[in-house]
């Protein structure tokens, strides 16, 4: 009988003889990750690695089944055929084929009947998008199948590299070690702070502190407190953000903002465990669990004396990166659902979205990320009141980058001038074929690109690999037989 994950968190571990023998570093993914019409359902991730050959149909419920190297994916999505799509691997390269389905399969926007796919290619069938990838850098061995809903919001995540590093963060989260986050403007780095605090399990307060917006010269007494008559305006005793945060979790949010006065006596405070409020002669005992974040290249910092080498090496117990949302796109799905919660409360259950809303999701590269689909969302589910939430509620910005990313070049038209970015490739994939002798294998790797990029460069601008082969040798006459 084929193992079965289909309910919320449940896992499915790939057969030990289905595995592959030798240590890969990659591991090929297709990933639910959005049905247009049951936005809260979250999402999946199959693990491709020991499969030859994939199933996309319609079921009662999403279900995903592993019988020998088979998968099959059951979508309760009425636009879906029974069997709709197949995924097959030829050569060590996955291929997707339409199933002659009622609605057709489309891979980046284009209808398809049969198409290579390549790392990063969106799948649509019905009304439920899929993401192809190809994680380098990444040993399959022992990842599974996985359906996410909305446990632990701070740490919901299909991408296997992503999800590697949270289990590494909720383990230290018990301890003393000091968290470094890194990313770019809002992709959730005090959302991953607050997480941590929870799962610490330290009976004080989350006490969140953004450096940048603090005032250069009240920082010291912000941030250590003061004693009253320190200064004119000190008319009380007050304790600042830090001891706020005793016994709890200091978040210094933009540390890279933090003058160099201010990096010095953090230092001492880090040091002895204790904070000497401004006007006081006496230290005062402290004790908190401290998460930094920061957008900005710390190392860079310190080379430019900006950033305290010392104290940049007392914060880095231990470094997240978190990736913008672009390269995540395969959480898009899970992140709207929270958010779609969060906002809507328990109107949540009834909305749903075009296929067209969310090829815009999907599409839009989110360059504020997830701040901005917040508000993106936020205003969607207004102008959508009980209905469907479709294009023309989004803003102008996020419509005017509508298609999908790594769309196959569209054929030119007949007459059509060439930019000069083209006329150039053109001359590179010409060279590189006339190198290899037509070897399109081959030539694809000359040009760093991947195999099927190539064949798609070729259609494209209309070149015959074959022109570039060696003409074949004319056969020698042979003596008659019997001679």
């Amino acid at each position: 009988m084929p193992a079965a994950a289909s309910s919320s968190g449940s896992t499915l571990s790939l057969p030990a003889d289905r595995r592959r023998a030798s240590r890969s570093i990659t591991g090929a993914y297709l990933f639910v990750v959005m049905q247009a019409d049951r936005p809260l359902e979250g999402g999946a991730r199959c693990v491709l690695n020991g499969m030859e050959h994939v199933d996309i149909g319609r079921g009662a419920t999403r279900c995903l089944s592993v019988k020998g190297p088979r998968l099959s994916i059951e979508l309760p999505d009425l636009r879906v055929s029974a069997a709709h799509a197949a995924l097959g691997r030829v050569l060590g390269s996955w291929a997707i084929e339409d199933c002659k389905s009622r609605n057709g399969t489309f891979v980046n926007g284009e209808r398809i009947e049969q198409s290579p796919l390549t790392d990063g290619d969106l799948i649509e069938v019905g009304q439920t998008f899929l993401l192809f990838r190809e994680e380098g850098g990444l040993d399959p061995e022992g990842i599974h199948n996985l359906e996410v809903a909305l446990s632990e919001a701070a740490f919901a995540t299909l991408s296997p590299l992503l999800a590697a590093r949270f289990e590494q963060l909720k383990a230290i989260a018990p301890s003393h070690v000091p968290v470094l986050v890194k990313g770019e403007t809002g992709t959730g780095k005090e959302l991953v702070a607050s997480g941590l605090h929870v799962l610490s399990g330290r009976p004080g307060a989350f006490q969140a502190v953004n450096c940048g917006a603090l005032p250069a010269t009240l920082v010291e007494s912000e941030l250590f407190g003061f004693r009253k008559g320190a200064f004119t305006s000190a008319t009380e005793d007050r304790p600042g953000l830090i001891r706020a945060a005793d016994r709890g979790t200091l978040f210094l949010d933009e540390i890279g903002d933090l003058p160099l006065p201010a990096q010095a006596a953090l230092l001492r405070v880090l040091q002895e465990r204790e904070v000497v409020p401004v006007g006081a002669t006496r230290p005062v005992p402290v004790d908190f669990r401290l998460v930094t974040a920061t957008h900005r290249d710390l190392d860079e910092l310190v080379a430019k004396d900006r950033f305290r080498a010392d104290l940049l090496a007392r914060i880095s117990g231990f470094a997240l990166e978190l990736p913008p949302l672009r390269e995540r796109r395969e959480d898009i799905g899970l992140i709207v659902a929270r958010l779609l919660r969060r906002e809507s409360g328990e109107r949540a259950p009834g909305f749903a979205f075009t296929a067209d809303a969310v090829r815009v999701l999907l599409g839009y590269g989110w360059p504020l990320n997830i701040r901005e689909l917040e508000r993106c969302l936020q205003a969607a589910v207004v102008l959508a009141g009980s209905g469907t939430v479709d294009t023309a509620h989004f803003a102008p910005a996020v419509l005017a980058s509508q298609g999908m990313p790594r769309r196959p070049d569209p054929a030119p038209r007949s007459g059509e001038q060439l930019s000069d970015k083209d006329l150039k490739r053109c001359e590179d994939i010409a060279a590189a074929l006339k190198a290899t002798e037509g070897n399109v294998t081959a030539a694809a790797m000359a040009l760093g690109k991947h195999r099927m990029q190539l064949y798609r460069w070729l259609r494209r601008y209309g070149i015959d690999p074959r022109t570039y082969r060696p003409a074949p040798e004319p056969a020698l006459d042979r003596p008659p037989s019997g001679g």
